[in-house]
């Protein structure tokens, strides 16, 4: 295995990821989240998946879960990244010793739609399709860990994506926030 190759492929990759995020937030008006987006992948803990479990086609996290049974770089990376739902999950106060999904700010569930169109489209390339997403979103779709208004949410700007295209998708983001933005609504 060739280690230094692995390492400039996955830091091509990821920064390709962090450039398409970062340019899905700026049109939906989320600067600073797009700037700031995904930072922990420059880490160690997670840099050093992608070396040893480079792929190039799909998430070296996968690799690595099917190879030693846990991700370490995706337990780091969930707990950091508020755009990811399993970030949202805590004990649940009725049933003691159950984990539930809690709500999501709808400023990350839009990061999380702009995430999962840009890890589309690098891993898809030529082959991306606005259902995609959509696709890859439906085997999470029912997760307990998903809390329900936040399935609502992502399901629904998902869904607009295969069915309506990017254009129509990204405007009508564009203006949730804005709205969302104005009246403090869970934003």
């Amino acid at each position: 295995m060739n280690y230094f190759r692995n390492a400039l492929k996955h830091f091509k990759t990821i920064n390709k990821h962090k450039l398409e995020v970062m340019k899905n937030c700026f049109r939906v008006g989320l600067y600073k989240q797009g700037l700031l987006h995904d930072l922990s992948k420059y880490t160690w803990t997670e840099f050093k998946t992608g070396i040893f479990y480079y792929q190039g086609n799909r998430s070296p996290n996968t690799a690595e879960r099917l190879a030693t049974g846990v991700c370490e770089a995706w337990l780091h990376h969930k707990g950091r990244n508020k755009h990811h739902f399993e970030y949202w999950c805590d004990y649940d106060i009725e049933k003691k010793g159950f984990m539930v999904g809690c709500r999501m700010p709808y400023r990350y569930v839009a990061e999380m739609f702009c995430d999962r169109v840009a890890a589309a489209k690098v891993y898809k390339g030529k082959d991306y399709n606005d259902g995609y997403p959509w696709e890859y979103f439906l085997p999470t779709k029912d997760s307990l860990l998903l809390e329900n208004e936040t399935r609502k949410e992502i399901s629904e700007l998902l869904w607009m994506l295969k069915t309506e295209g990017e254009e129509k998708t990204f405007s009508y983001l564009k203006k949730e926030i804005q709205r969302r933005k104005k009246a403090h609504d869970h934003f």
